[in-house]
């Protein structure tokens, strides 16, 4: 593991969703890398757990807490879990996401059980976590970043939902800034394009899509979780960002150039 040359965040704790597999993994190892207290919330314990070990293995601290960001009171016992373990919270990140997010659907084949997973895991958990670390980032005078996306910018054709919620997350970020600015919180988005899980799993079904994805990125390729996608979080997550707020930070290897 390595951390983000010249980026520390050392002494600072970390509360991340979604850290079991994918880009939240990548993000957890290289926070810790970083010098961070990483907790790690995940849905299926045996993925926090492997990734705390990996974590552990190369001398970082990190502990893991089931949560299920769709239930209120599991968003709101993994950030009380944290203050406990480490006595403080200085950056929430809500990473996790529906495996669901990569199935494309046009909105006619949308139905309402789909559209309430996608909705809840996007948007209305970010509220959760917002609302939960509140009070806590008040104390640290820490940060608050939500993970936002392409289409939550440009928009996408056959991800509608998705798309909308992504959009809303970033016109929440915007308004918590200017709410929150006073405590001394910043609050801000990443905007990646890394090969998620559920990325991987659509190129292993259609490599052509695979093709006209990379195609699509002036860089020529997908983002790797790890060495591209994760620092931009390192960063986002340290003192170093901190007169930063409000902000998409978009790491897409030029695929979305429109803010």
């Amino acid at each position: 593991m390595s951390a983000a040359q010249g980026i520390t965040c050392e002494g600072r704790t970390v509360l991340l969703t979604g850290a079991g597999a994918g880009l939240g993994r990548a993000m957890a190892i290289a926070l810790a890398a970083a010098g961070a207290e990483v907790v790690c919330a995940v849905r299926r314990p045996e993925t926090g757990a492997e990734v705390v070990k990996e974590i552990a293995a190369a001398g970082g601290r990190a502990s893991w807490v089931e949560c299920d960001i769709k239930v209120w009171e599991h968003v709101e016992r993994a950030v009380h879990a944290t203050v406990e373990r480490s006595g403080k919270l200085d950056v929430m990140i809500h990473n996790a996401t529906s495996t669901l997010s990569a199935e494309q659907k046009t909105l006619e084949k949308l139905d309402d059980a789909f559209w309430e997973e996608i909705v809840s895991t996007n948007l209305r958990a970010a509220f959760w976590c917002a609302r939960a670390a509140y009070p806590h980032l008040t104390v640290t005078r820490g940060s608050l970043i939500l993970l936002t996306s392409g289409a939550g910018i440009e928009g996408a054709s056959v991800l509608p939902e998705y798309g909308a919620t992504k959009a809303a997350v970033r016109a929440l970020v915007k308004s918590l800034a200017q709410e929150w600015g006073p405590d001394g919180i910043n609050v801000n988005c990443l905007a990646p394009a890394g090969l998620t899980t559920a990325y991987q799993r659509v190129f292993d079904q259609d490599p052509k899509w695979a093709d006209h994805i990379r195609a699509s990125v002036p860089l020529g390729r997908v983002g790797d979780p790890m060495s591209d996608i994760a620092p931009t979080i390192v960063f986002l997550a340290s003192r170093a960002a901190r007169f930063i707020t409000g902000q998409t930070l978009v790491a897409t290897g030029g695929r979305t150039l429109l803010l």
